[in-house]
């Protein structure tokens, strides 16, 4: 099988534009700031450039002055950034932020069933009762994973556990291994019943993330790490010859979405030599797709849980949105880790 091959100046390049065409966005506190800023955060980590790390701090700063909105199970996405700044600074207001939105998960959040959380979001107007939205799994699943190993804590980190098995149990298809985009609790349903792309990136970045957080020996790795294999076996079967992969997984009528592409390009490059071909040609498939400007192009808009296929395929992918560049920068991060962790 071929070697996993780039050029580290060229990545280093576009992540650079990326993250200057990303500060050039206005964001609320909400996640697709939490995303876009995950991303820089990423970015700062691979290359070590402290100006990426120094502009989020002012923007963060600024909000924290201002004043922080009402939590949501998304909008504690922005406390990814928050664990960055503190491992960066060590400034313990970071790091108090983020144990007030921990806390806010274990104490206020919405739950069902066996304590997995309904999505919501900071609009007052959109409900979702008793709903599970695979978003979820990145915005707050892995957010508790990674504040309770950063802080030694097994209350967080059980419950961010307790996400990704629930959305597991309500949300993988046993016979294909995708992921649906939601789940209905009151009516016992997918809705839709739709794999949706970028969906199916959060799942897989996000196990792929866990797997390095959780130990080997912690029985919910063999569970993780199974979900995972599995999804990413299917997942690799569905990719374009573009290399990207289509934003409804298994209709290739529906138009390739660069933001999923991403967040599963990046699971698959963490499985190192078992994909190396998949992953050079999703490589080739998402520079493709990022403008002189740093804009990532091609990317979907927010997107709720459609009422059928046509729903998903009539979604606008016109306009810029921090959750492409997030996941963009967050992939591209991957591939320069690669030097460190060459397979061939």
């Amino acid at each position: 099988m071929p070697a996993f091959t780039f050029d580290e100046q060229q990545i280093k390049d576009v992540i650079h534009r990326v993250v200057e065409r990303t500060f050039r966005m206005d964001f609320s506190w909400d996640w697709p700031g939490g995303v876009a800023f995950y991303g820089v955060c990423e970015a700062y980590e691979a290359t070590g450039r402290e100006e990426y790390l120094a502009a989020l701090q002012t923007w963060v700063d600024e909000n924290i002055v201002e004043g922080l909105p009402k939590l949501s199970v998304n909008g504690v996405s922005i406390g990814h950034s928050l664990l960055t700044l503190y491992q960066a600074t060590g400034e313990q207001k970071y790091m108090d932020i983020a144990i007030e939105m921990a806390q806010f998960l274990q104490n206020q959040a919405e739950r069902f069933a066996d304590g997995i959380f309904q999505h919501t979001v900071n609009s007052l107007s959109d409900v979702f009762p008793e709903q599970a939205w695979v978003d979820t799994m990145f915005m707050a699943g892995y957010f508790l994973l990674r504040i309770g190993y950063l802080l030694g804590n097994r209350v967080y980190i059980e419950d961010g556990l307790r996400q990704y098995h629930g959305h597991e149990q309500f949300l993988q298809n046993q016979e294909t291994n995708l992921y649906y985009h939601g789940w209905d609790h009151v009516n016992q349903n997918n809705m839709s019943g739709v794999f949706w792309a970028r969906g199916n990136a959060w799942a897989a970045l996000t196990m792929a993330k866990a797997l390095k957080l959780v130990e080997v020996t912690h029985p919910s790795f063999m569970i993780i790490e199974g979900s995972l294999r599995d999804q990413l076996a299917a997942l690799v079967r569905l990719q374009s010859p573009e290399g990207l992969w289509h934003t409804v997984l298994d209709d290739a009528s529906s138009y390739l979405e660069t933001s999923a592409s991403a967040g599963i390009a990046a699971a698959v490059l963490m499985q190192g030599r078992l994909y190396a071909k998949y992953s050079q040609k999703a490589l080739e498939g998402i520079l493709s797709r990022i403008r002189e400007d740093g804009t990532v192009a091609d990317v979907s808009a927010g997107t709720a849980v459609m009422k059928n296929v046509d729903g998903y395929k009539e979604v606008a992918k016109k306009r810029i949105q921090g959750w492409g560049q997030g996941l963009a920068l967050a992939y591209l991060a991957e591939v320069l880790r690669t030097k460190n962790n060459p397979f061939g």
